[in-house]
């Protein structure tokens, strides 16, 4: 999870980790981008603010993610959402794009859901293709 709200990233956290989800934090998409990078095992799903020291920090980090995995799953959340922002995202692969204050909605369950979702699709996509492998392995 990277985001520079502290109060945000410490309200999903803990929420994510009722749930059952082990979560690593970031302030920053600097700090966030460094974690994607040296971690040994890549990360399930990402959960990342669109705009934080810079107004691109989480296509920045939707970037470093897919250079890392290419079966990342990224979920860029934002208070300021456009059009705009939100189809780039998923132009460049974001799992999905959520605002952060859309009216009506519990941001937090439509979280969990999502994460639920891309976490699920993840497996799918790395089984499929260790059963290529197995297969190609067993053809040679």
């Amino acid at each position: 999870m990277i985001d520079d709200e502290p109060d945000v990233l410490a309200a999903i956290s803990r929420r994510l980790e009722r749930e059952g989800s082990t979560v690593h934090t970031a302030g920053s998409s600097e700090e966030g981008i460094k974690q994607i990078a040296e971690v040994t095992k890549p990360y399930d799903v990402i959960v990342t603010d669109m705009s934080m020291e810079d107004p691109n920090a989480g296509l920045k980090v939707l970037h470093a993610a897919f250079g890392r995995d290419l079966f990342a799953e990224v979920i860029v959340m934002t208070a300021y959402g456009n059009v705009a922002n939100a189809v780039e995202c998923m132009r460049r692969g974001a799992f999905d794009y959520i605002e952060k204050n859309a009216p009506g909605v519990d941001v937090y369950e439509m979280l969990a859901i999502k994460i639920d979702q891309a976490v699920e699709r993840r497996r799918r996509d790395v089984r499929t293709i260790e059963l290529w492998e197995r297969t190609a392995r067993a053809v040679e």
